[in-house]
């Protein structure tokens, strides 16, 4: 069982180490999702290109994978990226975003899970009900609005989670105002953030990324690493919030001041400030 003070190595280690993450991510999320892995103590690369994706992939301590904007290159890409990252022992996590929303997304993420050996799986609630069940009910890539982890069905989830973690052999997230964080027999569950946070694009990007980030600095632990991106992640997201709110700001300002709350966590006890539980 992790205790908060592993969660604080977790960043610490991240951050002394410098890891280089490639993300091949959301073109709407990208530089969002490059400022939070460097305010996450990372160094980013953001190699499309299926001419250099292995070779990038190659020198990098962990490896992104986020379906937010695809195309049939960037999907080759993908896919050339994680058997590069497969073959050289780099931790992959993927973000399987609106996984539900058409026939295409649903068969790219089929090819990524069917090719490549995946470390963390992190998707809102409607993406990882497709992947566990294959139920549709995505609102474009937003999660739709019946599916919300809640306190009362956090046991489903859990059970949930671990079969998809049992089947790919990958930590699983469930990311919302309940974080679920299980592999094949543990399970964390988390409950810090704000509601501002589904106010902005990419918040669920840049928590995926975050997560990419802390597994370079951690490859040999990806749920410690899943657990500390989303314990760091809510908390920024309090913090971010008032201190927008002292400044009277709206969605903007609560963007840059999210990613300013992550580059500064590591100067602060924010362990104290996690709620969270194992089951």
């Amino acid at each position: 069982m992790l205790m908060s003070n592993d969660l604080s190595a977790v960043v610490q280690r991240t951050i002394e180490k410098g890891p280089l993450v490639h993300a091949i991510t959301n073109s709407i999320t990208i530089n969002d999702c490059a400022n939070i892995i460097l305010a996450g103590g990372g160094r980013p690369t953001m190699a499309e290109s299926p001419e250099e994706a292995e070779e990038i992939t190659a020198c990098a301590d962990a490896l992104v994978l986020n379906l937010g904007n695809p195309s049939p290159e960037k999907i080759k890409a993908m896919l050339l990226a994680g058997r590069e990252a497969n073959r050289q022992g780099i931790p992959v996590v993927f973000d399987p975003v609106g996984v539900g929303a058409s026939r295409f997304r649903m068969k790219a993420a089929a090819d990524l899970l069917g090719n490549i050996r995946l470390s963390i799986i992190r998707g809102n609630a409607s993406e990882l009900r497709y992947l566990a069940q294959g139920q549709k009910s995505t609102s474009g890539v937003d999660a739709g609005k019946d599916d919300r982890v809640t306190e009362q069905n956090l046991s489903e989830w859990i059970t949930q989670l671990q079969g998809l973690s049992a089947r790919w052999g990958a930590v699983t997230v469930v990311s919302g105002e309940w974080d679920v964080v299980a592999d094949a027999s543990h399970s964390c569950i988390l409950h810090n953030g704000h509601s501002m946070m589904r106010k902005i694009t990419g918040s669920g990007c840049m928590l995926s990324a975050l997560m990419g980030t802390y597994c370079g600095g951690n490859p040999g632990d990806p749920f410690a690493a899943a657990v500390a991106a989303s314990g760091v992640m809510g908390i920024s997201g309090e913090r971010a919030y008032r201190n927008v709110q002292k400044q009277g700001g709206g969605t903007s300002s609560f963007r840059i001041a999210l990613i300013d709350a992550v580059s500064q966590i590591q100067d602060t006890h924010w362990e104290e400030e996690l709620h969270f539980a194992y089951r």
